[in-house]
């Protein structure tokens, strides 16, 4: 990692700045301004950046080395130095404060010219013979109404071309869910079609009421006429409307305005997700991936702030994920643009705290298709690192267990999950040197010196793989004990790595995460508790199966032992050369002689034992 050679005259000049509120801003070898930050008390806050890094993460870390020089600006008070704050960055758009693009924009709906027309949602009018509806302020409620007019009115959403295409491929997956006529098979007339087409756009323009009502009119008169096809075809399309509909309840407010915020920390970006409702509905959607990680609080009140500066609309209510850095502040900056009073707050219980944790499963999937993960595994491992109070999550995972037979055959397994899910390449299998007996508690300690030993080795060589790449967390096999028995060579050796126990229950299910001081109960998080039940089980697997093929192999090595003049080496010699003691019982006096490291009269003691023949006296000559 890179550092600032002014680092302690950076550090000199913190150490003189005032004990008061202030703003201030980190510029770079160029003048540029990088980073804008703001202080209840300036000597504290900036002192920070210029001492230790090992609270940093890599993103302030990056920030500090590129710090040439500084300025700051007193406020009278905190509220008017995050004012100021709020103001600066949205003027310098400085590289390491959360930036959000507006890419807000309008939308339209694009209906093409001619025989058999399609609809898509655009960006931008074009020049290109089209019919434009809109414009429209959501790209995202949009693309959500013309994807449900297709579904109700089964309407095609392939590139196929009409009357062209007709019969030229077999129907796609959305004709067998019932979710399209396939026009392309000749199923429906091009009247037919532009019947449902022309409903489809009645149904956009007017909303579903409305369309209900045109519908049934239509639907009766087709009963009434005896035209009882065209009547049950009608009738679907109702019934399809009202099902959109009761789904669209489950993302309806009894607040008639409020955002709703949510975050999810990776190990290098944060994903914001904001749900925006207007009559008590679901109309608005947004996903923002920033990158760098900071604690939660500080996230989400710097993003709030950030979000308000570039959206016109602000509501009464809006509802987070977890506690604001100055919340209070906050909400009078809000109120303040707003021109009354906003509410921000931190749902605990009934449909609010339901529809943020909506809005923070979706804010966990935006995540996992930047790692390359599922939603699930990115919410794990965030419902984790909240558990944990860690700040980074923790993306690589080292879990560790001991396995033995009453102090025989010790050894150790440890495995490694990446980005909530098992990595098997980087498993590692340890056996205990220095230990004797049954000591789990010296044989971790064993285990984690070794390993860390290895991590030094790697870093002197510049080498970050395997054993040279440091671990986000570390998870032991074991309660409080098994942490404070550790611990201490963490500190000795100068690893800085969180560190837990994995605590099981009487029935070896997974309990509570320990640590020095207590216990974590994690039952009630439901995606942290699978995840760390997962590793618990997956290290135990590991672990004791290789105690058991170390019982295999001590077994077999000792029977081959037992022969006269086969020790160790030449055991080990016979069971690469044969695999098995039954193939060793089995090989002829030639056979075994030609193993690397044999003699004829080893040979000869190998092939009596297993044939049971007394030494002849030529031999004993």
């Amino acid at each position: 990692m890179e550092t600032n050679p002014k680092k302690k005259e950076l550090r000199a000049k913190a150490m003189k700045l005032p004990l008061t509120p202030g703003v201030y801003l980190m510029h770079d070898s160029s003048g540029t301004i990088i980073y804008v930050g703001k202080a209840k008390v300036l000597k504290n806050r900036v002192s920070q950046y210029f001492g230790s890094e090992r609270n940093h993460d890599n993103k302030v870390r990056q920030m500090v080395a590129r710090v040439d020089w500084f300025e700051y600006i007193l406020c009278d008070s905190e509220f008017e130095a995050l004012v100021l704050e709020s103001s600066l960055i949205k003027q310098y758009q400085p590289k390491y404060n959360i930036l959000l693009k507006d890419d807000k924009g309008y939308s339209y709906i694009r209906v093409t010219a001619g025989p058999w027309p399609r609809m898509s949602e655009v960006k931008q009018i074009e020049e290109d013979g089209a019919k434009y509806i809109g414009p429209y302020m959501s790209s995202w409620s949009i693309r959500e109404t013309v994807d449900a007019a297709r579904k109700i009115f089964k309407l095609p959403d392939c590139n196929r071309r009409f009357p062209q295409d007709f019969g030229r491929e077999r129907p796609c997956l959305n004709y067998y869910i019932h979710q399209c006529s396939a026009p392309c098979q000749g199923r429906m007339s091009e009247e037919e079609y532009n019947e449902a087409f022309a409903e489809a756009l009645d149904f956009i323009k007017g909303g579903s009421s409305t369309s209900v009502q045109s519908l049934t009119e239509k639907m009766t008169l087709a009963a009434e006429n005896m035209e009882y096809e065209l009547a049950a075809r009608l009738r679907d399309r109702i019934n399809a409307i009202h099902k959109m509909k009761d789904r669209q309840k489950v993302v309806a407010s009894r607040v008639e305005e409020q955002d709703v915020f949510a975050l999810n920390q990776g190990e290098t970006h944060t994903a914001f997700e904001v749900f925006r409702f207007t009559g008590g509905k679901l109309s608005d959607r947004e996903s923002f991936l920033t990158e760098g990680v900071a604690p939660d609080a500080e996230a989400r009140s710097e993003f709030l702030r950030q979000y308000y500066s570039i959206r016109d609309r602000i509501p009464p209510v809006i509802a987070v994920d977890g506690p604001v850095e100055d919340q209070d502040l906050v909400a009078r900056w809000l109120s303040e643009r707003k021109g009354r009073t906003v509410h921000l707050t931190v749902p605990q219980r009934g449909e609010q705290y339901q529809l943020v944790q909506m809005c923070s499963a979706n804010a966990a999937e935006s995540m996992a298709r930047h790692m390359g993960s599922t939603g699930r595994e990115a919410s794990a491992l965030d419902e984790l690192r909240r558990l944990l109070g860690m700040e980074k999550t923790p993306a690589y995972i080292e879990a560790y267990d001991i396995s033995n037979q009453q102090g025989a055959d010790n050894v150790a397994g440890m495995v490694v999950f990446e980005n909530g899910r098992p990595l098997k390449s980087a498993y590692k299998r340890f056996k205990i040197k220095t230990v004797t007996g049954q000591d789990d508690y010296g044989s971790m300690r064993e285990v984690i010196r070794r390993r860390f030993e290895e991590y030094k080795a790697f870093q002197q060589r510049g080498d970050d793989t395997g054993f040279g790449r440091l671990p986000d967390l570390i998870l032991l096999d074991g309660g409080k004990g098994h942490v404070d028995a550790v611990q201490p060579v963490l500190d000795e050796m100068g690893i800085s790595v969180a560190l837990f126990g994995m605590v099981k229950d009487d029935k070896h299910r997974t309990r509570a995460i320990a640590l020095s001081g207590g216990e974590i109960a994690i039952n009630s998080n439901r995606r942290a508790f699978t995840l760390v039940s997962s590793i618990q089980d997956e290290v135990h697997r590991f672990a004791i199966s290789f105690h058991r093929q170390q019982r295999k192999q001590s077994s077999i090595s000792s029977t081959l032992t037992g022969i006269p003049g086969i020790g160790e080496t030449r055991a080990k010699a016979l069971m690469k050369s044969f695999k098995t003691v039954t193939a060793v019982s089995e090989a002829d006096l030639e056979t075994l002689a030609a193993v690397p490291g044999m003699t004829m009269p080893a040979a000869q003691a190998v092939y009596r034992y297993f044939h049971r023949e007394e030494p002849s006296s030529s031999v004993a000559e």
